[in-house]
């Protein structure tokens, strides 16, 4: 009969049954994909303030609301990256 204790294996942190990538050593991100995206993505939320409405950068004569939306996720999303290659910087010791 099962015994419905779990086991512990001391000396390997993952399971390779649960996570298959541990067992041929890849467990971990795309530091460098993580950070071409973002920028990407953040000059796309910029370029997006030019466009087809009405708002200050198009001509208009106020700033629209989406602007704002636009001017603060992209801002935001710059201080996140800024503030992850900073992370990496002091974490780095390789």
């Amino acid at each position: 009969m099962a015994s419905t204790e779990l086991e512990k294996k001391p000396g390997q942190a993952v399971d390779p049954a649960e996570e298959p990538s541990a067992e041929w050593g890849w467990h971990g991100g795309f530091p460098k994909g993580t950070q071409i995206a973002g920028w990407f993505s953040v000059f796309a939320m910029v370029m997006m303030l030019i466009g087809n409405h009405q708002g200050i950068l198009s001509g208009g004569d106020s700033f629209k609301t989406e602007d704002g939306y636009l001017v603060f996720i992209a801002a935001v999303m710059a201080l996140a990256l800024i503030y992850d290659l900073r992370k990496k910087k002091r974490q780095s010791w390789s």
